[in-house]
């Protein structure tokens, strides 16, 4: 089978994404088919390759004028399109009647554009550019959704007719696993954490979902209401903003937290494989990832009691309320003794996950639109064939 992947750009530097891209086309290769990845080129948007202010409207010109004409150049070649992050969903209107598939990976962008949320007012230009993703998720041939809640979320926010959509787990974009011992404690020490030290870790982006105060929050909690003055927190990802620097600082709790901002994958597979808990209170997710990626790494995962955390963590995971510092520190303190078996039943969990499962399912659906475009064209050549007929 000939697959057009379309990825995002990558002057938005969305690496979970890229990554995912990535890893559909290595593993589709694996499987025999014949991959051609595209994505909208960094042409106008070299000059600002900030995915903000002027470089964001930089990258709208890479994006609506310059990569269309590549991009229905490209589409006859192939057997199926998949587009493989909604964000780029506005592009289904260049595909004409190729078969074709988008991954939907959350509906938060959208929901916030919509004022579903509390948080700050999405702008103009965006809350064009969600209608614009959301009327493209509309006209989709079909929609893979990374959980049943996101799944649930598209179908109440679109409307879109529940046979064009259907659920596909993510899997791991990154081959984690437990890391051996040395290992991780000699790339701890490049980081600063010693090989005995107990620590927290948190991953995760500046997002408000994300919920980062929150973690901070919990943290000074958990360390008020119990007696471990050795226990840190380990937070990977972004680098923190101003307002959680001023909450380590009022907190006292500067000389317990540790900001790693940019980790590498293998950086990362030896924290996982050597804290105590993930912490993970997200407030809202498509999926998350992190929670898998812990399991992969035999970390014991502490997550928010909603969806679709407790759909993707399973059994396997203790689950907080995110919102309540007091009450989540007090069940991590009383958790503590869980982390062995936790550690087991999350490594279980996460081979739900399995890259392979990923690859059938797209490639069921893959031959889903191909054979209802199949059908649709018969119908067409029929119809004008009596049309012809009869006159």
């Amino acid at each position: 089978m000939k697959i057009l992947l379309v990825a995002n750009y990558e002057n938005d530097r969305q690496e979970s994404m890229q990554r995912f891209a990535g890893s559909m086309s290595d593993s589709l290769t694996r499987a025999g088919h014949t991959v051609r990845t595209v994505r909208p080129p960094s042409f106008v948007g070299r000059l600002r390759p900030a995915g903000h202010g002027i470089g964001k409207w930089l990258g709208y010109a890479d994006k609506f004028a310059i990569f269309p004409p590549a991009l229905k150049k490209a589409v006859p070649w192939a057997d199926v399109v998949h587009i493989c992050d909604h964000s780029n969903a506005f592009y289904t209107r260049h595909l004409g009647s190729v078969p074709h598939v988008v991954t939907c990976h959350d509906l938060l962008a959208i929901r916030s554009a919509r004022g579903e949320t509390s948080e700050p007012r999405t702008r103009w230009s965006g809350r064009k550019l969600q209608q614009m993703i959301a009327n493209g998720l509309l006209k989709a041939q079909h929609v893979a959704c990374v959980s049943d809640a996101t799944r649930t979320d598209l179908l109440r926010v679109t409307g879109i007719p529940e046979q064009r959509v259907s659920r596909i787990y993510n899997s791991l974009n990154y081959p984690y696993s437990r890391m051996e011992t040395g290992q991780s404690a000699a790339r701890l020490r490049k980081l600063s954490i010693e090989a005995s030290t107990p620590f927290l870790l948190h991953v995760g982006g500046n997002q408000w979902y994300k919920n980062r105060l929150g973690v901070l929050r919990i943290f000074a909690s958990l360390k008020q209401i119990a007696s471990l003055p050795a226990l840190k927190l380990v937070m990977a990802g972004k680098p923190w903003t101003e307002e959680m620097r001023d909450f380590v600082a009022k907190a006292g709790i500067a000389q317990s937290t540790l900001e790693l901002p940019e980790v590498s994958n293998e950086d990362l597979r030896a924290l996982y494989s050597s804290a105590r808990f993930l912490l993970f209170p997200s407030l809202q997710e498509g999926f998350g990832w992190p929670i898998i990626e812990a399991q992969a790494c035999g970390c014991p995962v502490i997550t928010s009691n909603r969806v679709p955390m407790t759909e993707v963590g399973g059994e396997a995971a203790i689950y907080i309320d995110p919102q309540d510092s007091e009450s989540a520190a007090r069940m991590i303190h009383r958790s503590f003794h869980n982390g062995p078996s936790l550690s087991e039943s999350g490594l279980r969990n996460a081979s739900r996950f399995h890259t392979g499962h990923l690859i059938e399912s797209y490639l069921a659906t893959y031959d889903l639109v191909r054979e209802e475009s199949l059908r649709a064209a018969r119908s067409i050549a029929n119809r004008r064939s009596a049309f012809v007929h009869l006159s």
